[in-house]
């Protein structure tokens, strides 16, 4: 459920959030079990696995829940999970990243082909566009953390490589393998980021005009709903006017 927006520019979700947090919950769970099965069940000692605890609990997901997923690695469950990510285009010549969790490829290849059809875009081979995107570490906190002279002195001592503020928030940005060591650093000056995660980065973020904005949140929403379906990255940004009219 990401998208670039300064981060957050397409988190309109079209007030079902209530209908959507059975969904939610289900696929942190999937990370957070496949997180604990590929490493150890010890989030102090497994960075994905800390990383998707994080992300449970900044979408408010019961500890008792979190516990439950993680517990479910040793007891054999996510053995039949494979990672796989889908590159396509969607309206506007945006560029879209997916990335899934599932136990049936085929059936995930068929669902998120056709969501890319019926909805302008299309579904493009590996590597058609991920070259224009880098392969970055997370790391995001909410505006409360502090304001941007604070938290870009705490990005600067932990040795983060970048960092953009805005009224929403902090986004700041680490290379993928130093992730875990920025993080880590950064909550002892800012304590719990809302997420921390490896991430896609445009280079070259793409304008979206009020034409094809509406199309382009429709299928982005379309394959958020997919159950298979973990995160959607794009290099679009939906100027503040457009997401106005667009309600």
């Amino acid at each position: 459920m990401a998208g670039h927006s300064k981060f957050k520019n397409i988190m309109h979700r079209k007030g079902a959030q209530d209908k959507k947090r059975s969904a939610m919950f289900s696929k942190l769970s999937r990370e957070i079990t496949v997180a604990a099965k590929m490493g150890t069940p010890d989030p102090d000692m497994n960075p994905r696995l800390r990383a998707a605890v994080l992300a449970a609990k900044a979408q408010s997901m019961p500890k008792d829940n979190i516990q439950r997923a993680i517990d479910k690695s040793s007891a054999g469950e996510g053995d039949n999970y494979e990672e796989l990510r889908y590159e396509g285009f969607g309206p506007g010549g945006v560029s879209l990243i997916v990335e899934a969790l599932t136990d049936n490829r085929n059936r995930t290849a068929t669902n998120v082909r056709t969501i890319f059809s019926k909805n302008g875009g299309n579904l493009g081979a590996s590597g058609s566009v991920s070259h224009g995107f880098d392969r970055l570490g997370l790391i995001e906190y909410p505006a409360g953390a502090g304001d941007a002279e604070k938290v870009l002195e705490a990005a600067i001592e932990a040795g983060a490589d970048d960092i953009e503020s805005s009224e929403e928030g902090h986004a700041i940005w680490t290379a993928q393998d130093g992730l875990h060591e920025v993080a880590k650093a950064l909550e002892g000056a800012l304590g719990e980021p809302e997420s921390t995660k490896l991430a896609w980065r445009p280079q070259t973020p793409v304008t979206v005009g009020e034409d094809d904005a509406g199309s382009l949140l429709k299928l982005i929403d379309a394959l958020d709903d997919d159950d298979d379906v973990q995160t959607v990255w794009g290099n679009y940004e939906v100027p503040d006017e457009v997401m106005a009219k667009l309600g």
